[in-house]
């Protein structure tokens, strides 16, 4: 197969056996990082999922639009916080800790 002056090389990871600790370890270390702020957005949004950002910033102080944006997508890549549905219309879920 030829594909010009280009190639692609793919690097795979190796897997570290975990003895199957790793889940709750993660996400109570995960937990004990957290921001008081990202706290904050938790616990609102445990109460109020259907919440968007504008609704977030005006419920929770010394907190700005960019700032929720930032919080959201760190909560949800420590696997904390997950979007179900759409933007408009969706709601967001809490992982249990």
């Amino acid at each position: 197969m030829e594909f010009g002056n280009f190639f692609t090389i793919i690097f795979a990871r190796a897997e570290k056996a975990t003895g199957g600790k790793k889940a709750a370890g993660t996400t109570q270390k995960t937990t004990q990082k957290l921001t008081p702020k990202q706290n904050a957005i938790l616990q609102y949004l445990k109460g109020h999922p259907f919440a968007g950002r504008d609704e977030i910033v005006q419920s929770i102080p010394d907190i700005t639009e960019d700032g929720v944006k930032y919080n959201l997508k760190r909560l949800q890549s420590t696997g904390l916080l997950k979007r179900i549905g759409p933007d408009k219309g969706g709601k967001w879920e809490v992982a249990e800790e």
